[in-house]
């Protein structure tokens, strides 16, 4: 990835006339921000709202042991990037004063498919309404009663068992029903290929416990398709609250008005903003 360097010349300033004072040119007055319901949007091209807002102090990523930021950047770095995934960064540097500063600072990490559609789901399931370290204590003890997980495999465990991994009853019924679908050949992954991605959410959403959310994560993580906007996503609300309202709570309405600035490339937009809260990668 390429970070444009910007170079200053100074001109050469013209001795002034005899006998005549300099005179001093007025500062050239500097653009104003765009705005959205009162609110300053920091990354926005163009003005959406009509009253003001304070400026703020810009919103600083977390940062993550170099450690564990080395690895996963080697781990992501070693796997092919999407083949859009250059093109959409350029392009959103080039629109977004936000992303042109989010982008360079996770050097070659990029989205990376899981590859298995039932693993995917799964731990979409699984992660709903409920934190990423939680999802993630709750995933690790599923995969120690499952080791070789998948449908067959998790059709095998009573219930019971499924539910001492941490989940709630409901959550149980949810994973033995997507795996059941999935068994059956009724969720069909192959057939998922040659859909949009409206069409691929109308579908999944007939699953229990598969909703607008856990279908886009699919879409996201296991297909990369490239302009999915999850607005019912929390960790995607927040960065936009962060990075362009200075963290002032942002509506859905806001932050779809932020977001018309990055198609096609959605995804990689909040993939960029999703690491602005947190530098390691979370895959489902």
């Amino acid at each position: 990835m390429v970070v444009e360097k910007t170079t200053t010349r100074k001109a050469s300033a013209a001795r002034p006339a005899a006998k005549k004072p300099a005179v001093k040119k007025a500062p050239a007055a500097k653009p104003a921000p765009a705005k959205t319901a009162g609110k300053t949007v920091k990354g926005a091209s163009k003005p959406v709202a009509k009253a003001p807002a304070k400026s703020a102090p810009k919103a600083v990523p977390k940062t993550a042991s170099p450690a564990s930021a080395s690895a996963a950047a080697a781990s992501r770095a070693a796997v092919p990037r999407p083949d859009y995934w250059d093109q959409a960064c350029m392009e959103l540097m080039n629109r977004d004063r936000i992303l042109r500063k989010v982008i360079p600072l996770y050097g070659p990490v990029h989205l990376v498919s899981r590859g298995d559609p039932f693993t995917t789901l799964a731990r979409a399931s699984v992660g709903q309404q409920i934190s990423v370290k939680a999802a993630q204590a709750v995933w690790d003890r599923l995969a120690a009663a499952c080791p070789k997980f998948s449908p067959g495999q998790l059709l095998k465990l009573s219930a019971d068992r499924i539910a001492s991994c941490g989940l709630s009853r409901r959550k149980t019924e949810y994973l033995t029903d997507l795996a059941s679908h999935f068994e059956s050949g009724a969720a069909s992954p192959k057939r998922w290929l040659s859909m949009d991605d409206e069409e691929i959410i109308k579908e999944m959403t007939q699953i229990r416990g598969i909703g607008r959310w856990s279908a886009q994560m699919y879409l996201i993580f296991n297909m990369l398709r490239p302009n999915v906007l999850p607005l019912d996503d929390l960790g995607l609300i927040k960065a936009i609250s962060v990075n362009y309202f200075s963290g002032e709570p942002v509506t859905r309405s806001e932050a779809r008005e932020v977001a018309a600035n990055w198609e096609p490339w959605s995804t990689v937009a909040t993939w960029y903003l999703w690491r602005s809260l947190d530098p390691i990668p979370v895959d489902y």
